[in-house]
């Protein structure tokens, strides 16, 4: 089964199971508060907003946090990745998404990806081999967004709790919302109750997760939290086999990797993906997309050697691996890998 009808089964069984027990009134919770009683921690984001509201240390709130940060130095932003509603919805967008428009929007980001590492590439071959690439920099431009406006959302969630009192985010966070919806179906079916809820939460949740697309990396004050954390994470995340990878063994620009990533990291070249490489939600959408099998989740990983001395590597003194596929670039699809 590929990593992301797992992910997509894991979010829906996820968030079916906490929905029957709303609807059946057991406390379990939601991802918003999760558990019962005084067995229970809030979502982080939500946790700091209630603080700021409150203007006092809450003990279950910092608990909360502290148990977030916890799980995201484990496992990273992998909540992102297994568990998020939002992973949910946004399979259903793609349902319902022409298949021509995602093909077209799947090549041009193909295209971007492919020409931003043979331009690498091509630079590295003609770099002098008596320099450290990886050490200067100078072959390579970094794409990382020097403004993460994910963090100005997070900041701008705190600043408006404080002057209203009350935790505004969580008015229209999709994660929340999408348990609305559930209880607001519950109301109207089980009781008659109509009310303008009804359209707004919808509405939002349209808003946020259709026309605001690229909502988890652009805009999501959640996501921003977990990466202020994740950059100290070295578990569980994808590596790549410099001696498998087509661009390091056989010089071809491949970034195949890159263009399947829901979250938009590219693995190969961390410094040409739109968010950075500690934002990795361990989705592994690479691993399956890889033409040459040369990604694979790792327990724990060190810092990742850059491309640049890689690629001088393999080129000086390595040998490549001989892959079970063919590595003729044109000739395989992810879904052969």
């Amino acid at each position: 089964m590929k990593f992301k009808n797992a992910r997509t089964i894991v979010a829906v069984v996820a968030f079916a199971a906490l929905a029957v027990c709303l609807i059946a009134n057991v406390a379990a919770g939601t991802w918003c508060g999760f558990g019962a009683d005084d067995i229970a921690v809030l979502c982080p984001v939500g946790a700091l907003l209630s603080m700021v509201a409150a203007k006092t240390l809450i003990p279950r709130a910092v608990i909360s946090i502290v148990v977030a940060v916890a799980l995201v130095l484990l496992l990273g932003r992998l909540f992102c990745g297994w568990v998020c509603p939002v992973t949910v919805w946004r399979r259903v967008k793609e349902f319902f998404t022409p298949v021509k428009k995602l093909e077209e929007r799947k090549a041009a980001d193909a295209k971007v990806n492919q020409a931003l590492a043979a331009e690498e590439i091509a630079a590295l071959k003609e770099a002098s081999s008596g320099h450290a690439c990886g050490a200067c920099g100078a072959c390579g431009t970094k794409r990382n967004a020097k403004f993460d406006s994910r963090h100005a959302v997070l900041g701008g969630a705190v600043l408006t709790t404080a002057v209203f009192g009350f935790p505004v985010f969580c008015l229209v966070c999709p994660v929340g919302l999408s348990f609305a919806a559930v209880a607001l179906l519950v109301g109207l079916f089980g009781a008659g109750d109509l009310n303008w809820s009804l359209l707004f939460v919808p509405a939002m949740l349209v808003i946020e997760l259709v026309f605001l697309r690229k909502w988890c990396g652009r805009f999501c004050p959640i996501s921003a939290f977990m990466s202020l954390f994740s950059r100290f994470s070295r578990t569980g995340m994808p590596v790549i086999d410099n001696e498998r990878c087509l661009e390091t063994a056989k010089q071809t620009a491949c970034s195949r990797c890159a263009t399947v990533c829901s979250f938009d990291v590219n693995l190969r070249h961390p410094d040409f993906g739109e968010l950075p490489l500690h934002d990795c939600a361990r989705c592994g959408d690479c691993i399956d997309a890889c033409p040459a099998n040369a990604i694979s989740f790792r327990a724990v990983s060190g810092k990742p050697a850059p491309f640049a001395d890689a690629f001088a590597s393999l080129r000086g003194n390595g040998t490549a691996k001989e892959c079970p596929a063919p590595l003729a670039l044109d000739d395989l699809e992810p879904e052969e890998a």
